[in-house]
């Protein structure tokens, strides 16, 4: 044995079980289910001393400190949840570029409930398109008892943003 070494003592069974949660947990990490999807319209746009549409078409640069849009969404959501989702997304754009997304709403269901929405993510750019894929958390929260079951765990979202025509569109899972 080396100087300063000590020997492990592993408790086998402590290990084996360990193991076994361990690829239990990788199973039910990697399943998932689309449990809705939106489309989004922005219908209006509160900025601060920096114009979102001139800076986002590349005629003008974001300021040294960012700048800052409370950008008003509307539109429709399909899936296990239905209806339609209005909101503002609390936008921070970083001088670096990097779009950082802070979405509150609410949802209105198709059979007359309502939800608590809330997204944060960030948007990355395409090169030399109008298109901003984007990259979400959403928690939804609600006290209606045929909607309880999204109050247990956040949803992952992935889609895009057409700032050309100002439409969103998300894909959202359960993991």
């Amino acid at each position: 044995m080396n100087p300063g070494w000590s020997p492990v003592y592993v408790n086998e069974a402590a290990f084996e079980s360990a193991a076994r949660g361990r690829r239990k947990l990788r199973r039910t990490a990697m399943s998932s289910e689309k449990i809705f999807e939106y489309d989004l319209d922005i219908v209006g746009v509160t900025d601060y001393g920096a114009k979102m549409e001139a800076i986002f078409a590349g005629q003008e640069n974001v300021p040294l400190q960012g700048a800052q849009f409370d950008v008003t969404l509307a539109g429709s959501i399909k899936g296990r949840v239905a209806g339609s989702l209005r909101g503002i997304d609390y936008l921070r754009v970083r001088a670096d570029g990097r779009r950082e997304l802070d979405l509150r709403g609410t949802i209105e269901t198709d059979d007359g409930s309502r939800i608590a929405f809330s997204a944060d993510g960030v948007g990355t750019p395409r090169e030399g398109e109008p298109i901003v894929d984007l990259a979400v958390k959403i928690h939804l929260l609600t006290a209606a008892a045929d909607y309880a079951w999204v109050n247990a765990r956040p949803a992952w979202g992935a889609g895009y943003a057409n700032v050309a025509t100002g439409k969103i569109h998300i894909d959202a899972f359960l993991h």
